[in-house]
């Protein structure tokens, strides 16, 4: 109960941000519904994202901004779990497009989460990511994602809802909502098959016309390739703001826990990994 009284404090300290202004041009180096999980304490974990956009926007969302078509988007994700509630990571964003390397600088985040959230029912989060962002890619250097967790698992299936809140500060920021959401079946041990919706309104109290919106969904599988946790999607998007189709993948390792036993080890169980409820084995859902 300490704990839960800790991190409700913590949202509390965190909501005025959302009274700020901002606005940003999205990438797609990272796309994942957050779940909840983190890495063992003291553990360290690493996890790739590689997405294709295969039909994408051909024009850029600002004057001399990115325009997402036939480009190959990632960030290596580095994180830590400092306490059973509690982790830090580190993301260095990037996109290749036209044999050219573009950095979109880095990302630090911080997650609080209900202990032990992977072999819970009911779980819940919260995620505070801080960036730095290239002119290619943003018209705002600084930005902030507040993304809420909450979700929901029997032995079958599991929901899972982020309803983020996306700032940027600066002459051309604003605060925009773009939620995202995840539904799946367990098939068997260590695979599983579902839907990942993600979407952009806009500016929060002045939404964008549904055609300047964004709505993607994508159909997702996870599995375990020996050591490696893999999430694999392909999405279709839904309006004409968004990308058309995209091919997501996320690729995950988790160290071993210093002191734990070669049999004790736990997957690469990190926020954006989709597989953080693989690691409770002998736990129900």
């Amino acid at each position: 109960m300490r704990q839960h009284r800790h991190l409700a404090s913590i949202v509390l300290l965190a909501a005025p941000p959302l009274l700020g202004w901002s606005g940003r041009a999205h990438a797609t180096d990272e796309i994942q519904v957050y779940n909840a999980g983190i890495a063992e304490v003291g553990q360290f974990t690493i996890q790739q994202h590689l997405n294709y956009v295969g039909i994408g926007q051909k024009d850029p969302p600002f004057p001399g901004g990115f325009a997402s078509n036939h480009s190959l988007n990632g960030t290596p994700e580095f994180a830590y779990g400092m306490t059973d509630w509690w982790e830090l990571g580190l993301y260095l964003p990037f996109a290749v497009q036209d044999r050219q390397f573009l950095s979109d600088g880095f990302k630090l985040r911080t997650l609080f989460v209900s202990p032990n959230a992977d072999k819970r029912n009911l779980f819940y989060g919260i995620n505070f990511e801080f960036s730095y962002e290239t002119p290619k890619f943003a018209q705002t250097r600084f930005g902030m994602e507040i993304r809420p967790i909450i979700g929901m698992r029997n032995a079958d299936y599991e929901f899972i809802v982020n309803p983020i809140v996306d700032i940027g500060f600066g002459k051309h920021g604003e605060a925009d909502f773009a939620p995202a959401a995840r539904v799946a079946r367990k098939l068997k041990d260590d695979l599983f098959v579902g839907l990942e919706y993600y979407a952009d309104f806009g500016e929060i109290g002045a939404f964008s016309p549904l055609a300047e919106q964004q709505h993607t969904l994508f159909a997702v599988t996870d599995f375990k390739l020996g050591e490696f946790d893999v999430n694999f999607g392909v999405g279709y998007g839904l309006t004409p703001a968004s990308d058309r189709l995209v091919v997501k993948t996320i690729i995950g390792y988790a160290f071993p826990v210093p002191g734990a036993k070669g049999t004790e080890r736990a997957s690469a169980n990190g926020a954006i990994n989709p597989l953080a409820h693989l690691s409770a084995r002998s736990t129900p859902f």
